[in-house]
């Protein structure tokens, strides 16, 4: 009879292992699909394990207290030809008698027969990534500029799923027989920026603008400040009231910015650059917009100053400029926070006086902020904040 994996589940967003407290049936119970098989343990709370389909348990491969990472086979059901092709299992023919001693043989060695492969999961169930990485692996990897990252979607065929050098080796064979272009150095660098950000439990809110005010403002001003510089403008000016929110963490110390210095992202060749504008809170838009259009197009040109390049406490970005009316940026690895600003449309607004709906132009702004700093309460009164400043722009 076929046998169908009992799989791990993804039992939350954030939850990528469970630990097995107990087995709710045994080997030969006859379960139908969705019965509770095995009660598991999160970081968060006890949950289940339901069963794939209807037949009887086979097996039982995970052991009790030990924890298992989403997509573990956990054990197996042994079920009917017509259950497991609804189920999507390809069914391997029996064995002829020619191949029984070669099985056989495998299985002394140590490999593996023929198991049934469930279709459709984006990477093989058992592709748990380079969770552990030998010496010789990590020198290997080290000497073709690779990282654990990299390695994510291999399937590991060393102890307890580990990725061998030999895994690796043949991952690599596989990638020189595929189309291959140089990643640029500001592509990788942007990419290792984002691999550390990653290391951070990273939120985001959002929230609607009406930006009427700030356009009409706009038009009266020579030069014209972009809308992204009237929300750096309005992040520092909230920064400064209260600039704990714009903090690292270190340790078990909050360090606060000594100066409201803002970055802005700046499309160029292949990445992104972010120039910084120093003392934010301190100079008003009119003086600000100077600076920040020299930056501009000193950043197009990747020839941003030394004095104008790091140490910011926070980033800007217009994704807007691109269509996009929403988006979740990443902080940079040194910040907690970046302000995203999308495409303002044409949206129907109550007003009140009139006692119906009028036309104004909107935008979404989101805040995407490191979560060991901020709770989503600060961050969403910071971004009303922002919010209300944006909208009274005579007074940045």
């Amino acid at each position: 009879m076929p046998a169908i994996p009992i799989i791990m589940p993804q039992l939350g967003e954030s939850i990528a292992e469970a630990a097995i407290i107990n087995f709710l049936v045994q080997p030969g119970d006859r379960v139908e699909a969705g019965q509770d098989l095995i009660e598991v343990e999160t970081n968060k709370a006890s949950m289940t394990v339901t069963a794939p389909c209807g037949g009887s348990i086979k097996n039982f491969s995970a052991q009790l207290n030990e924890s298992y990472v989403v997509g573990s086979v956990l054990g197996e059901i042994e079920t009917s030809k017509e259950e497991a092709e609804r189920f999507g299992v390809d069914v391997a023919p029996p064995p002829k008698n020619s191949d029984t001693e070669q099985l056989s043989r495998a299985s002394v060695s140590g490999g593996s027969a023929v198991q049934p492969t469930v279709r459709g999961l984006p990477v093989p169930a058992n592709a748990t990534g380079a969770s552990y990485i030998s010496p010789r692996l990590k020198a290997r990897m080290h000497e073709l500029g690779l990282s654990a990252a990299d390695l994510a979607g291999i399937a590991g065929s060393g102890a307890a799923g580990r990725v061998t050098v030999e895994d690796f080796e043949k991952f690599m064979l596989n990638l020189e027989q595929q189309k291959l272009t140089k990643a640029s150095s500001m592509r990788v660098a942007v990419a290792d920026a984002m691999r550390r950000s990653w290391t951070r439990p990273i939120a985001t809110v959002g929230l609607p603008v009406v930006i009427d005010a700030l356009l009409a403002h706009r038009k009266t001003c020579d030069p014209k400040p972009g809308p992204a510089l009237y929300a750096l403008r309005a992040l520092a000016v909230a920064l400064a009231e209260n600039s704990a929110v714009a903090g690292r963490l270190v340790g078990m110390n909050i360090v606060h910015p000594s100066s409201i210095d803002v970055g802005f992202a700046v499309e160029a060749d292949d990445g992104v650059l972010v120039p910084v504008l120093r003392g934010t809170d301190k100079k008003p838009l009119k003086e600000l917009t100077v600076r920040y259009n020299e930056l501009v197009e000193l950043a197009r040109q990747r020839k941003l100053p030394a004095d104008a390049t790091g140490g910011s406490v926070a980033t800007v970005t217009n994704f807007g400029t691109f269509g996009l009316i929403w988006a979740t940026p990443i902080p940079l690895p040194e910040q907690t926070l970046v302000l995203g600003l999308g495409a303002g449309r044409k949206m129907p607004h109550w007003d009140e006086v009139k006692g119906q709906f009028v036309p104004v132009m909107e935008a979404y702004l989101t805040l995407s902020f490191d979560h060991r700093v901020l709770d989503g309460g600060a961050a969403g009164r910071l971004l009303q904040r922002i919010a209300e400043l944006m909208k009274q722009p005579e007074k940045l």
